[in-house]
């Protein structure tokens, strides 16, 4: 039986809840969903389908919407978002089993439907409008459906058309694909192309699938690795991945990662404050797993004083390159500039497998003092921890000492099993209370967001 596949998308979903719960037509109401305490800098998360045809961009800043235009503004409630986006996922399974569901994102989703064709007797932009009407009847969210022969060509037929289609449907096949997608510009448009893949392309005088499909295969490699093959395949219309290896996928490695933007400029002093926060929920977060991590990864984003930016810049970046992201290299330290901030991070690998909040603390602050200059303005950071691995699966090592380190693991445990029952919020440290910490507040969001 040939593969079919859905891609649906829940239309601006976070702008389309907010009008559903006041009332309103989601298609017609003109909504911004932004968070006004954040000042008029902050990104608006979704703008309605009403805003949207104005030229509004969905991802705009507050400041960029245009004054002569009326609009509700909502403050995100991340919890309530989550509520519908399950309600919808119970919605896609009164129609197919939850072994051919991928949920891609909170509004996204993948569903093969070869199977279930013959069960309801009809072709797939029939299933795919019922499904989808099925969706807004359970809760008012209109949807868009992208259908394929495969996860790539039903991702591109809903980027590229689904969403300017009359009904929200469209179709792609592997013939349909040369013709209509082949020449297609942007080609940042293309699921899995972003600016840094398409600016090396273009080093090549490459700016769409046509000219990748006639590069050689060996040019693509030496400049993309591994991940040549993706492009090769997608250039072609193809996808080798199919729902049952998504479900049987099992990563090699795991990692955890925590990263906020910050409410203004950080000066270094505070920034420690900051990064001795997330490293405490870093450790927590293992701790609670049972897991260790044998690395600390930090990436801060910063301002320099208007007299150091053009100094730094020359320094870090050649001029050519400003303002785009290049790929990371091998070493320790990855650098990426533009005209007004630099972005720079590191790793650390650690002695020994840990979940000790003061050991991570040390390696995090660690590669602060190294990548950020004193007088440096932070606005962005970011902690992960990798080569993660089960507690039970640690070797003891000669320069621990037991008691240290069961008495943290009591003193960790205690805590949290106090955060479960009474929120997170309920003990802290005593830096949490300083002025700049910012735990208490990302404690009442989910996803760096209002609950």
């Amino acid at each position: 039986m040939p593969s079919t596949y859905l891609c649906i998308d829940l239309k601006s979903f976070y702008a389309s809840v907010e009008c559903i719960d006041r009332g309103l037509d989601p298609l017609q109401a003109s909504l911004v969903v932004a968070d006004p305490d954040r000042g008029r800098s902050t990104i608006c998360l979704a703008v309605s389908p009403a805003l949207k045809r104005l030229g509004i961009p969905g991802r705009c800043r507050v400041f960029e919407l245009p004054s002569d235009v009326p609009y509700i503004m909502a403050t995100p409630r991340m919890r309530r978002y989550m509520e519908v986006s399950a309600q919808v996922y119970q919605t896609y399974l009164g129609f197919v089993g939850e072994q051919d569901v991928h949920a891609y994102s909170v509004d996204e989703c993948f569903i093969h439907i070869g199977p279930y064709l013959n069960l309801y007797d009809c072709d797939a932009r029939t299933l795919a409008h019922r499904m989808i009407e099925a969706v807004r009847l359970a809760t008012g969210v209109p949807a868009t459906v992208g259908i394929g022969p495969n996860l790539f060509l039903a991702k591109v037929a809903l980027d590229l058309f689904a969403k300017t289609d009359a009904e929200g449907i469209a179709e792609l096949s592997p013939a349909s694909f040369f013709d209509r997608t082949w020449f297609h510009q942007p080609i940042t448009d293309i699921w899995g192309i972003g600016r840094g893949v398409a600016a090396r392309l273009r080093a090549h005088g490459v700016v769409d699938l046509a000219g990748v499909a006639a590069l050689d295969p060996a040019v693509l490699r030496r400049e993309f690795g591994k991940n040549a093959e993706y492009l090769i395949d997608h250039a072609w219309g193809q996808e080798p991945c199919t729902m049952e290896q998504i479900r049987s996928y099992h990563p090699k490695g795991r990692s955890l990662t925590s990263g906020q933007v910050l409410p203004k400029p950080y000066a270094l002093d505070q920034v420690r404050l900051v990064v001795s926060e997330m490293a405490e929920s870093i450790s927590a977060d293992l701790m609670e797993s049972g897991l260790m991590a044998g690395a600390v990864g930090l990436s801060v984003g910063y301002e320099l004083p208007a007299t150091d930016r053009r100094a730094s810049t020359a320094s870090v970046c050649a001029p050519e390159h400003t303002g785009d992201a290049r790929s990371p290299s091998s070493a320790d330290h990855a650098v990426w500039v533009n005209p007004n901030r630099v972005h720079q991070g590191g790793q650390r690998v650690l002695p020994h497998p840990t979940c000790s909040y003061a050991k991570l603390r040390e390696a995090a602050l660690k590669i602060l003092e190294t990548v950020v200059p004193a007088h440096g303005l932070v606005h962005r950071v970011n902690i992960s921890v990798s080569r993660i691995i089960a507690s039970g699966d640690a070797q003891a090592s000669l320069f621990d000492e037991p008691a240290d380190t069961r008495s943290e693991r009591c003193l960790r445990g205690t805590l949290g099993e106090v955060r479960r029952r009474f929120g997170k919020s309920a003990v802290l440290y005593g830096i949490s209370l300083r002025e700049g910490a910012t735990a208490r507040e990302r404690n009442r969001q989910i996803g760096g967001h209002r609950a």
